[in-house]
């Protein structure tokens, strides 16, 4: 009697607790709908302030550095934003007017250097082409000339789009309005908005969501402050190295690569292309300053695997290429530019809580059957004693 009574007490338990985890599930699927809704509705309003958030979580750190050292959190606040604000002034007069200049000059040279690419590779031997490696030399001619024609098509089309990106972008008078004063607030008052958040969550799950929100953090950290310094230095390495070999738009190319480099060997294979293909126009037959252009990327490459990626990103939790590509393309497609902004912090926290998942459910009798009660050993006797 008492035995069913306990196994009927642990079978109310285990319904309570599986009605209670059904509720919370329905409560944070519900939240995370809203908040996807609100999104969608207000992204046309939205990208000062999460240019704001994304910033106070980028400068974080620093200002907590800072505190350690004995300043107040609104004198460290002051400080960083007043030196990033001056940083920010002089790219703007420095950097985005090259850039510009750059970039409008590379799209109305595109037909031009096309043209002489294609007079490159009809230049060659078809007759060495169809010895040497056995193919019909004018079908490869005509292949190339082809994929030549759709490729420089297609980036043209992609530095338009980026250039009126840009223009629409910094044309916004509230983003340089409204997005330090949102900064300010949240970088003063980051720690409390921490530790408020904190008291809003379900003390009997407490520690497992801060378990979580420290590899969520992690896990952006390591994109956002750590493969986002490693790209903007990448950017600056490419530039300043095609720029000494002489190659045209040297500065240009080398920032793009850089900044697209957080999906791994994109960035560095499409400014490798971009800039090998612009050096065989520009130097040919001159082979070693093509050699010196392709060994900028090389040699980046070096410098981001062995010293960069280490110290910057680190053993932090990254995110595979397919899904971060994945997450910017279904982001940017839903919420605009707000949704990349907000791309890489929450594909980010969805694979977190997706390997949260998978190991609560591989440690669930889901996966491993019903979960059998140990049977308690025999109590031992003395005629047992005796006859072992």
């Amino acid at each position: 009697m008492a035995k069913a009574k306990l196994a009927t007490d642990e079978v109310a338990r285990d319904e309570a607790a599986s009605a209670a985890l059904r509720r919370q599930l329905r409560f944070w699927l519900v939240a995370a709908i809203v908040l996807a809704l609100f999104i969608y509705v207000f992204s046309s309003i939205l990208l000062p302030f999460v240019a704001g958030m994304a910033l106070a979580y980028f400068l974080d750190p620093v200002a907590d550095r800072l505190q350690r050292l004995g300043l107040s959190r609104i004198m460290a606040t002051t400080l960083i934003l007043i030196a990033f604000l001056v940083v920010l002034v002089l790219g703007l007069v420095i950097i985005v007017p090259l850039l510009a200049s750059q970039l409008s000059d590379f799209i109305a040279k595109l037909p031009e250097y096309l043209t002489q690419l294609q007079g490159l590779i009809t230049s060659f031997d078809p007759q060495w082409i169809e010895r040497r490696f056995g193919v019909d030399a004018e079908g490869l001619r005509e292949g190339l000339n082809s994929l030549l024609t759709s490729g420089f098509g297609f980036l043209t089309t992609v530095f338009q789009s980026i250039w009126s990106s840009g223009v629409a972008l910094f044309s916004i008078a509230s983003l340089f309005v409204v997005t330090p004063v949102v900064a300010f607030y949240m970088l003063l008052d980051w720690d409390r908005m921490v530790a408020t958040v904190d008291s809003w969550v379900p003390r009997d799950h407490v520690e497992t969501v801060r378990q979580i929100a420290i590899d969520i953090n992690l896990a952006t950290a390591g994109f956002v402050r750590g493969q986002g310094t490693l790209c903007l230095i990448l950017g600056l390495l490419y530039a300043a190295g095609l720029t000494l070999t002489g190659l045209k738009f040297g500065v240009l190319i080398g920032l793009f690569a850089g900044l697209i480099s957080f999906i791994p060997y994109v960035g560095s294979l499409t400014g490798l292309v971009l800039s090998v293909g612009l050096a065989f126009v520009q130097f040919w037959p001159d082979w070693i300053w093509i050699a010196a252009v392709a060994g900028v990327f090389f040699v980046g490459q070096f410098i981001e695997g062995n010293i960069l990626q280490p110290r910057l990103v680190g053993k932090s939790v990254g995110l595979h290429p397919v899904w971060l590509m994945f997450a910017l393309f279904a982001f940017g497609a839903l919420f605009g530019f707000v949704g990349l902004l907000i791309a890489v912090p929450a594909s980010a926290a969805i694979a977190v809580l997706v390997r949260f998942a998978i190991s609560r459910y591989l440690q669930s009798p889901l996966y491993n059957g019903h979960e059998r009660v140990p049977e308690k050993p025999a109590r031992a006797t003395g005629r047992g004693d005796a006859n072992g």
